[in-house]
Formats: C-alpha cells, sequence, structure tokens
C-alpha cells in the first residue's frame, strides 16, 4: 500500500525529547508551520516551557510528563493525541542521552539505563505509533533520530554508539516487516552529525575533563528541517551533514585506516581544558535542571544548512542540478 504524508499544516506531530535540543528545535520549527503538538519530556516545568514557546507561535499544543522507558505511560501519549486532535500523524522519537568515559570505566547499571533511554523508549515509541497507524488505517511516519555513531563507533562513547547501532537495527527491521505486511507508515532513520545542543551539558561523564563535541558542529535547527520533510516525504534514511559522514564511508572501506584515524582525533577532541564536575551520571536518571534550550554553545563554527541531507531528500533537484552543472560545462567547452 503506498505511502501518503500530508502537509506538515494539517498534521498532529508527537515529539519526544522535546524540552531542548533537537526535539525542542523540531516543535518550534513544526509549531511555525502549522502543526498541532503532543510534546514528551521528563519534567512537566520544562514542557510547560517548551509549550509555551510553541502556542506563541500559533501552534495547539498537548503535553506529557513521560519516560520513554515506560512503555504504558507512552500508551497515554496515544491517547492523549487522539482525545485532542482526533489521533497524530507522525511520531518522532528524538529522546536520548549519552554517557562519556571508557568502557572499562563505565558503570555497567549506567550504561543498562542508557539503553533503556536510548534504545528501548525508541521501540516503546514505536511500536505505540505502529498501534495507531493500525488501528487508524491510514498512512503516518515514523521518524527515529539516530546518529551517524549508528555507522561508525567513536571511542569515549561506546555505549552510545552502540545503543544508536542497536536504534539502527531495530528502525530496519521494523521497516521492513511494516512493508511486508503493508502497512502504510513511512519508517525513517535520522543521523546527525554532532549537533550544537546541551547533549554534553546533559550527558554522564566518567572522564576527568567535561566533555564537549568534536566542531565543526550543526545547528539543531538543520536537523529539525531534516526530521520535518521525512514528515511530509516518505524517505529511508537521511545523514544530517557530510562531516562525520565522511568518516563513516571511509570506515566502511579502510576500516583499520578509519581506526587509527578516530585513536589520533577522538580522544582530545572530546574533551574540554576544564576538569569534570558534578554529577558524574547526568541525566541518566533524572530530568537535566538546565534543560530548555535548543543550542548548547559550542566552542567553533556551527553550519547552519546541510546539502547533503537536501541532496538525499530531494533527490531529483540533485539530478537536476548535476545535469544543469553538465550543460553548463559543455556550453563553457564549445566556447
Amino acid at each position: 500500500m503506498p505511502v501518503s504524508l500530508k502537509p506538515l499544516d494539517q498534521q498532529t506531530l508527537v515529539i519526544t525529547g522535546a524540552s531542548s535540543g533537537i526535539g525542542l528545535a523540531t516543535a518550534l520549527e513544526a509549531a511555525s508551520r502549522g502543526a498541532n503538538l503532543v510534546l514528551v519530556a521528563r519534567s512537566p516545568e520544562r514542557l510547560d516551557a517548551a509549550a509555551a514557546q510553541c502556542m506563541a507561535r500559533g501552534a495547539r499544543v498537548e503535553t506529557v510528563a513521560a519516560d520513554v522507558a515506560d512503555r504504558a505511560v507512552l500508551d497515554l501519549v496515544h491517547q492523549t493525541a487522539h482525545e485532542w486532535f482526533g489521533g497524530f500523524d507522525t511520531w518522532v522519537n528524538n529522546a536520548g542521552t549519552s554517557l562519556y568515559g571508557l568502557i572499562r570505566e563505565v558503570p555497567l547499571e549506567d550504561a543498562r539505563q542508557l539503553f533503556e533511554t536510548n534504545y528501548w523508549g525508541t521501540v516503546n515509541g514505536s511500536l505505540a505509533a505502529v498501534d495507531h497507524f493500525r488501528e487508524a488505517g491510514r498512512s503516518g511516519a515514523l521518524i527515529n533520530v539516530g546518529s551517524v555513531l549508528s555507522d561508525r563507533a567513536i571511542p569515549l562513547q561506546g555505549h552510545y554508539s552502540a545503543s544508536k547501532h542497536a536504534v539502527k537495527g531495530f528502525t530496519d527491521a521494523l521497516r521492513m516487516e511494516l512493508e511486508k505486511e503493508d502497512v502504510p507508515v513511512s519508517v525513517t532513520l535520522i543521523k546527525p552529525n554532532a549537533t550544537d545542543t546541551p547533549y554534553p551539558e546533559h550527558a554522564a561523564n566518567y572522564m576527568d575533563q567535561e566533555p564537549t563535541l568534536p566542531t565543526p558542529a550543526y545547528a539543531p535547527e538543520v536537523v529539525a528541517r531534516a526530521i520535518l520533510r521525512a514528515a511530509e516525504r516518505p524517505t529511508r534514511d537521511v545523514t544530517v551533514g557530510a562531516k562525520d559522514g565522511v568518516v563513516s564511508a571511509l570506515g566502511a572501506v579502510a576500516p583499520r585506516l578509519t581506526d587509527k584515524i578516530m585513536e589520533g582525533a577522538f580522544f582530545g577532541q572530546q574533551k574540554q581544558d576544564a576538569p569534570a564536575s558534578g554529577n558524574p551520571r547526568g541525566s541518566l536518571y533524572e530530568p537535566p535542571s538546565n534543560a530548555g534550550r535548543v543550542s548548547g554553545g559550542v566552542d567553533g563554527h556551527v553550519f547552519q544548512s546541510s546539502a547533503w541531507s537536501q541532496v538525499q531528500q530531494r533527490p531529483w533537484a540533485a539530478v537536476g542540478a548535476a545535469l544543469a552543472a553538465g550543460v553548463a560545462v559543455a556550453l563553457a567547452r564549445r566556447d
């Protein structure tokens, strides 16, 4: 059965992890474009603040304070969307957290908790969304926010990388099963490069220095635009930004060389000069006290667009640009 997705201004979106970073950026952009929203995060106060920002842009918004690791609570999200908006058209599994440190130094209970959010939270949200689309008998979009680290692991974030590998495997398998059953759901995996959000601040940290992102990074709004394109146009996978994607591609053809490059670069690039401070468990078990911001204020260049993600989501535009370039070269040679 073909998948037909509505324009964004006719949709209701469920967004998890909506109180900061990519989730909040996506909610704000969707609000500006006329969508209804059901926002999900752990902190009621931060959710209220996010909802207020979205309503200021003209959106109708409902919130559900929930931990995505709890499947029963996500069924409440499903119910809330039905009560207020008659259902939903797109579900975005964005909630996630990270954990810095050498694998051997990270407590296993913390690694398991990371998977509860990043992997099981995605599974729970996906199953709740698919149940809705089956019941409604209409097309919809399921969008899972993964990472370029689902293609190529990075040192000092080993458990995070493993969780995103798991998200990719789950998403790919679910897509095939739904296609086989002829369920009209577009299943998309969004794979951001390093993104300027409060991600390092919220992460658990077992290093002796404060964590940071390797730069340059991409603005969260770049990822938000890719997510919202996928809500309107069926898309399989989108890598947002080519910077780290190049490393992933190199890893596929020259894995040992890539190991050496990453060993030389990514130990130092993920550490600030400042010594580690505060709670080493970050937001693994409790909502972050400093949530509510879209950007993290990374120290370095931040890309405001990604030509590579646009090419992936608008292939005919890319073909047209390539043909136009070829014609221009041919005409130049004739002259």
